[in-house]
């Protein structure tokens, strides 16, 4: 069996870290070896570039800029990380990868589509997870979650129609894509669990 590569993904406050305990729990239990991932970051130099990212700058950052930093970090953690680990057979599930900047810079930040599915397919070349939660929430919710948890960085600052945006295309590429399954994020956190662990039964049956 081809050693999976999961991802979780969703705006602000959809709750990534709780479903990512889910699913660590989940492979726990079939005592299977696994590491776990954020982007950016994950490395030494994609730790910097999630620093430069979030932190506030005395200019404004570009769309461009910001789109090329993240596919830097991501383009890092792939190649001394992720693919290294799924090599030896070890799982791999990451805190957001590729469908965030599509859904952030693509659909947040409205910069065209072709150019990122360019630069995805020059840093990326075409590997891709096997699995992608979508944890789908209203950005207005969501926010309110997030701010509950402290100081907001720079990109959860934003107003909210750029992440409505942000929204919106995460749905419309999930809808293209069987690999990505949505979850209702709304739902309590009991729920939430039952339909994750029900989709990863469904993958990797025992």
């Amino acid at each position: 069996m081809k050693t999976p590569f999961i991802v979780l993904e969703g705006l602000e406050g959809a709750g990534k870290s709780t479903v990512l305990s889910v699913i660590t729990q989940w492979l726990e239990q079939r005592g299977i070896d696994f590491i776990t991932v954020r982007e950016p970051g994950g490395t030494p130099l994609a730790e910097a570039l999630r620093g430069l990212i979030k932190q506030d700058w005395d200019e404004t950052v570009s769309p461009e800029a910001e789109l090329m930093v993240m596919y830097a970090a991501r383009a890092q953690l792939v190649n001394e990380v992720i693919q290294p680990a799924l090599k030896q057979g070890i799982w791999v599930v990451g805190d957001r990868h590729d469908l965030s900047s599509r859904a952030y810079q693509g659909g947040g930040r409205q910069l065209d589509e072709k150019i990122l599915a360019q630069l995805s397919a020059m840093t990326l070349k075409g590997f891709k997870p096997d699995l992608t939660l979508y944890l789908d929430i209203t950005p207005s919710v969501g926010l309110a979650r997030a701010s509950v948890r402290g100081e907001l960085d720079r990109i959860e600052r934003e107003e909210l129609a750029f992440f409505e945006r942000t929204r919106a295309r995460y749905l419309e590429l999930a809808a293209l894509d069987s690999s990505i399954k949505t979850v209702d994020a709304e739902q309590s956190p009991a729920e939430v669990k039952t339909q994750v662990v029900k989709l990863l039964e469904e993958q990797w049956p025992r």
